[in-house]
């Protein structure tokens, strides 16, 4: 089994090599939750030391403070599952309902309600808009770029 889990952690770290820069915006959006005093997990169904090995490249390390990535042998955990998600806010010292997550996926979205945190989708394409609105999240933007303002006026609403 550990043979079977090292294999795509393995890959993936080797994948952070020819990984392209983060999209645009989502390295200001990151200095903006850091600068304004919240805390910064990544929850990733990739394996924590490919996400380690990615902020390291691209100069984030110091952004982020917790990595909840794939559970090791658990597959059943990985999102959709809330697991990682309240594993991110047990990481943070923080209640669940206190966080905020950046979502790209209907699944993902799903998976914030059922942990019961908030979210903000990012609709990466045009026809995700809808989609994520739909799925429940609390706010949808189209920019990395917008993320700093919408997380703000979530917590200000509450």
């Amino acid at each position: 089994m550990a043979a079977v889990e090292a294999a795509p952690t393995k890959a993936e770290v080797n994948a952070v090599k020819v990984a392209g820069p983060p999209i645009d915006g989502a390295t200001e959006a990151l200095k903006a939750a850091h600068a304004s005093g919240r805390r910064v997990a990544v929850v990733s169904n990739n394996s924590a030391e490919c996400v380690r090995a990615y902020l390291s490249t691209h100069g984030l390390s110091t952004l982020v403070e917790q990595i909840a990535g794939r559970p090791t042998m658990r597959p059943d955990l990985m999102k959709p599952s809330p697991q990682p998600l309240l594993e991110a806010a047990s990481l943070l010292g923080t209640a669940p309902e206190r966080t905020v997550l950046i979502r790209d996926s209907v699944t993902d979205v799903e998976a914030t309600r059922a942990a019961a945190t908030r979210c903000i989708g990012f609709a990466n394409k045009p026809t995700k808009q809808i989609a994520l609105a739909d799925a429940g999240a609390d706010q949808v933007v189209l920019s990395m770029t917008s993320i700093a303002k919408a997380s703000a006026a979530l917590f200000s609403a509450g």
